[in-house]
């Protein structure tokens, strides 16, 4: 029963996520990305102040200004820009599909800078999830605009900090790494907007969407992370990619989005990579395991 409720928790996180990505959407509509992009980190970072006070967990720590805690958070910078000017100038389908790339960029990484080892299965995963990304974004093609390359920007940003995240060091909160990385796309925001020449928008239907995708994007956390503590891993974290699927009836439905036949193909290519890579990696940890318990 806790396993079903785990999956339920984790489809309604999903389906959270995309609600926030289409209140972005929507708030550039009205708003410049900038000021978006500043709402977001500073709304974000008040929600893990107040998750933070709540478990009297200090913000201000000595640790949360190592290196790698900076580093992260510079990622964290490059992955924000990278999604805000997507959501804001590209297809939410389109957009969806793109981001869905980030598991197999983070294994990836985790290949070639963490040392971890990928046999030919995962690459030949990893080979195919890019080439399903090039169909959906079609570089040589008629309807290639180039702000797609902020969406991959934004996908090489957010594998990086996932990747960072790994190595930092265990006695660090995850709510007080994600408050200082949340605030950290705030000057990011401010100089977007500096460089856009655009006034901040401060009428009803330009922050309503705003403070919403704050408000879904922290309830889409606090599921997910429930979700995670409720069941195994490999029973839930293959409903992450429902998130495609919401984000891009969410286009469908509000933006009027038709998306053709090869961004259907490419998204299907990228689900079918990035899930075959979950279920690999999940029995190899589960071999090492069985290793070690043999070895005892």
């Amino acid at each position: 029963m806790d396993t079903l409720r785990a999956i339920a928790l984790m489809v309604l996180g999903m389906a959270l996520l995309a609600l926030s990505d289409a209140f972005i959407k929507l708030s550039t509509l009205q708003a410049p990305s900038g000021q978006v992009m500043m709402a977001i980190g500073l709304g974000g970072c008040c929600v893990f102040l107040i998750l933070a006070r709540l478990k009297k967990l200090p913000l201000r720590r000595a640790d949360a200004l190592h290196p790698r805690v900076l580093l992260r958070n510079l990622f964290e910078m490059v992955g924000g820009l990278g999604m805000i000017v997507g959501l804001t100038y590209i297809p939410l389908s389109v957009m969806a599909a793109i981001m869905q790339t980030a598991p197999l960029a983070v294994t990836l990484g985790a290949a070639l800078f963490l040392g971890e080892t990928v046999g030919w299965r995962r690459w030949t995963a990893i080979g195919v999830g890019l080439v399903g990304m090039l169909m959906v974004i079609r570089p040589f093609g008629a309807e290639f605009t180039g702000w797609e390359i902020f969406a991959v920007v934004g996908v090489i940003g957010l594998a990086a900090r996932d990747l960072v995240t790994r190595t930092l060091p265990a006695a660090l909160p995850s709510i007080v790494v994600s408050a200082w990385g949340m605030v950290s796309i705030a000057p990011v925001g401010l100089v977007l907007l500096i460089v856009s020449g655009r006034a901040p928008v401060f009428t009803l239907p330009a922050v309503a969407p705003m403070l919403a995708a704050v408000a879904v994007t922290a309830a889409g956390y606090l599921a997910v992370t429930n979700a995670m503590r409720m069941a195994e891993v490999a029973a839930v974290s293959p409903f992450r990619y429902t998130r495609l699927i919401f984000t891009a009836s969410l286009g469908m439905l509000i933006f009027g989005e038709r998306p053709d036949g090869w961004t259907f193909a490419g998204a299907a290519l990228i689900l079918a990579a990035g899930l075959y890579t979950f279920v690999r990696e999940h029995r190899l940890a589960r071999a090492r395991q069985r290793d070690v318990t043999r070895g005892l």
